[in-house]
């Protein structure tokens, strides 16, 4: 692949990327993707493939993307103090949406049943990282840290939830303006109240810091 041809592909991945996070797969075609790209549909055709093909990849960089903001999370899980290495993973967690925000968008679209007829990306992408989480966290629970009514399963989808509709949607103020992860102030907010809600629910001791 020549540099040129490189250049294109990476372009036709962002450009489908932000097209499919705000208006979905199914309310996206080929020709917007093209148009935006200022290509033709027989290029974007050429480098990616069809429109499946091309969700495909998004999808697949999407999660490379997590996967390794995740990895390096959780390496840094063992800690002296573990209270603060769970909480530390939910901000690594927040930061990582709020930084790309196209990423929640894309699979709170899969939510909403948008590509229903792809059905094996959960399967495939979600369930893993989900399971190297509670797999992190299960020696925390064997010391009686967490407590072992937890369902840790979910817990985190709580977080996962939280953080993906805060991500996507904000909050409304007291003048129903839409405050999101791009407002400091809500931001702010939000992180604490996450971190109080997951201390409560898993039964963490002391209050959080």
């Amino acid at each position: 692949m020549t540099p040129a041809d490189s250049g294109q592909v990476t372009l036709i991945l962002k450009v489908a990327t932000q097209l499919f996070a705000a208006l979905g797969y199914d309310g996206t075609s080929t020709r917007q993707i093209a148009e935006a790209a200022g290509l033709n549909i027989a290029t974007v055709n050429y480098h990616v493939g069809g429109k499946r093909e091309l969700y495909l990849a998004v999808m697949e960089r999407a999660h490379q993307a997590e996967k390794a903001a995740l990895d390096e999370a959780l390496g840094r899980l063992p800690g002296a103090d573990p209270v603060a290495a769970i909480h530390r993973l939910v901000d690594d967690y927040l930061d990582f949406c709020v930084d790309n925000p196209e990423v929640p968008a894309l699979w709170m679209h899969r939510w909403l049943s948008d590509a229903s007829d792809i059905t094996e990306l959960e399967r495939q992408y979600v369930q893993p990282l989900l399971a190297a989480v509670t797999g992190a966290l299960g020696p925390a629970v064997e010391t009686g840290l967490i407590d072992e009514r937890v369902d840790l399963e979910y817990a985190m989808w709580t977080v996962i939830w939280s953080v993906h509709g805060f991500a996507k949607g904000g909050v409304l103020d007291d003048a129903g303006r839409r405050r999101a992860a791009g407002d400091r102030a809500a931001l702010r907010r939000f992180r604490a109240h996450l971190h109080l809600t997951l201390h409560r629910t898993l039964g963490l001791p002391n209050d959080p810091r």
